[in-house]
C-alpha cells in the first residue's frame, strides 16, 4: 500500500477513471506541479488545448529499471564515439522547445506555450533537468524531466540528428544510476521505450515505490 500523504490539490490517484484521467482544471504553478508528481499525477492537455488542464494517473504505469535498461550494440558504439557532445542543463529551454517543435510536432504538440513556461520555471527552481546532445555547436537532440528526491519523471525527448535523442537518453540513465535515483517514471509504455527495456507495473505498486523514492536524499547534481 502507498504511504503517500494526502495531496493539497488532487483526489487520490486511484480515483482516476479507466483511461487514467483524474482531474480537470487547476493551475500550472510549481506548487501544483510538484504536488502532482509527488502523488503519481502529471498534466497532459488534450492536443493544443490546455484550458482546462487535464491531470492523469494511468494504470498500469510505465517505468525504466536500471537492470533492465537495454542499449543496442550499434547505439552503444555511437554513445562511445565522439559524434555527440553531451551536457546537462546547458539549454533546458532549447530541449523542451525542441520536444514541442521537432519534426511534425508543432502541428499537434501537447507541449503548449503554457506548459513550456511552467517547466522552464521548474527548471529555474532546480526541479526540472535536461540532457543535451550537440553536434558542431548546434542542439541535435535531448531529453528532460522532473526530479524530486529519488524520483525522476522523464517527460519527453527529441532529435534533429539521427540517434541524438537515444544517446541523450542513455546518458540520462547513466547519470541517474550514478546519482542513486530509485524510480524512473516514463508514464506510458510505447514501442520506442519498450525497445529500451521499459516495463509496466500496476499503479498501486508505482505509488508504493514513489512514496519511498521521493523521500530519498538524492540530487541531480
Amino acid at each position: 500500500m502507498s504511504q503517500l500523504p494526502q495531496s493539497r490539490f488532487f483526489p487520490p490517484a486511484d480515483q482516476a477513471d479507466p483511461d487514467g484521467l483524474l482531474a480537470l482544471g487547476g493551475r500550472l504553478t510549481p506548487q501544483w506541479l510538484l504536488d502532482a508528481y509527488q502523488h503519481g499525477i502529471f498534466p497532459w492537455p488534450h492536443g493544443d488545448l490546455d484550458d482546462p488542464m487535464l491531470w492523469w494517473s494511468p494504470d498500469p504505469r510505465a517505468i525504466f529499471e536500471f537492470d533492465r535498461f537495454h542499449v543496442p550494440r550499434r547505439l552503444w558504439q555511437t554513445c562511445r564515439s565522439s559524434r555527440f557532445e553531451l551536457t546537462c542543463d546547458r539549454d533546458f529551454a532549447g530541449v523542451i522547445r525542441g520536444c514541442a517543435t521537432a519534426g511534425d510536432r508543432s502541428r499537434g504538440t501537447w507541449l503548449t506555450a503554457r506548459m513550456i513556461r511552467a517547466y522552464i520555471r521548474l527548471h529555474e527552481l532546480g526541479y526540472a533537468h535536461s540532457v543535451e546532445a550537440w553536434t558542431d555547436g548546434h542542439l541535435a537532440g535531448g531529453t528532460y524531466g522532473v526530479a524530486i528526491g529519488g524520483l525522476f519523471a522523464a517527460e519527453s525527448m527529441f532529435y534533429r540528428d539521427s540517434d541524438a535523442s537515444k544517446v541523450a537518453l542513455v546518458a540520462l540513465m547513466t547519470h541517474l544510476r550514478s546519482r542513486n535515483y530509485r524510480l524512473i517514471d516514463i508514464q506510458q509504455l510505447t514501442p520506442h521505450t519498450a525497445r529500451f527495456g521499459a516495463i509496466e507495473i500496476p499503479r498501486s505498486e508505482y505509488l508504493s515505490r514513489l512514496s519511498v523514492a521521493v523521500e530519498q536524499a538524492v540530487t541531480f547534481g
